[in-house]
């Protein structure tokens, strides 16, 4: 079996790659990031230090081995680490980031998992695929978004192959560019259960979803703005999401989750939340 292995969003998590925010900086690649620009300053090094380690320390009290990947001076946006790559019961896919200012991120990337003796199971060569579109909704089932800016067409049907030649149903999502990547849009909450902006996502998805038994909890579009859809399962009933998603928050404590939340609002101005922060390396039901 491989070094690191994810089959799903929702399973037990056991191990996950972070970036310290050593070099990170707003960057005017997104609206979000775009629209905090043009009204604020740069947030302070120490202050999205401290933010980062609540998050880090919120998984590692959930029992989580937390690894980090050693940040680069010319690479701000590297505490993105969902991005860069995204693991699969094979092993993990190296993606092909769109974005000039993070194209160099796959270097460390690689680096790091040859230093843990994990074989790239695939690396994207088609188009452009971020990992913030790929969601792995249970074994056997899941998107990518394709937004035709972060992840194209031709990046989403090259991963979609893949899975699909391993025997699962991937679906291809369209949305508009300018929300980023689909888990602004949407992400697993736990088994059976999702977080959704229902306000923008087409029905025919939220159908395909019903279909395949997916409750969604919605989440409306200026709260999907300020990243609340974009939360981290840890399985075993217990979810991370943002502070500042307080609606959100109350309605997953009400579904029986147990809610960790670090206040990240920081780096949700700058277009990421904790799904964005955290690169899932191993979850429990691959053992």
């Amino acid at each position: 079996m491989p070094r690191f292995a994810v089959a799903s969003e929702t399973a037990p998590l056991r191990e996950v790659l972070v970036c310290p925010p050593t070099h990170y900086r707003w960057l005017p690649t997104n609206a979000v990031a775009r629209r905090t620009l043009a009204t604020a300053a740069q947030p302070a090094p120490a202050a999205l230090a401290a933010a980062h380690a609540e998050l880090v320390d919120a998984m590692r009290g959930a029992g989580v081995t937390v690894h980090a990947l050693p940040p680069e001076p010319h690479l701000p946006y590297m505490a993105y680490t969902r991005d860069q790559a995204v693991v699969t019961p094979w092993g993990p896919v190296l993606c092909q980031l769109e974005r000039p200012q993070r194209r160099g991120e796959y270097a460390g990337v690689l680096d790091w998992h040859a230093a843990q003796a994990s074989a790239v199971w695939r690396k994207s060569s088609a188009g452009t695929l971020e990992g913030g579109d790929i969601h792995l909704i249970r074994p056997g089932l899941a998107v990518v978004g394709a937004s035709g800016g972060r992840t194209d067409q031709a990046g989403a049907a090259q991963f979609a192959a893949w899975l699909r030649e391993q025997g699962w149903e991937c679906r291809i999502e369209p949305f508009d560019e300018h929300f980023l990547h689909l888990d602004v849009l949407f992400c697993m909450a736990a088994p059976g259960l999702a977080v959704a902006c229902t306000d923008v996502l087409d029905e025919g998805f939220l159908a395909w979803l019903r279909e395949r038994r997916i409750r969604v909890i919605p989440v409306p579009y200026r709260d999907a703005m300020r990243l609340g859809c974009n939360i981290l399962a840890l399985g075993d009933g217990r979810v991370v999401s943002s502070r500042g998603s307080a609606a959100l928050n109350a309605a997953l404590r009400a579904e029986g989750l147990a809610v960790l939340d670090p206040d990240l609002s920081l780096f949700a101005a700058g277009g990421g939340g904790p799904h964005c922060l955290t690169c899932p390396l191993l979850r429990e039901e691959q053992r």
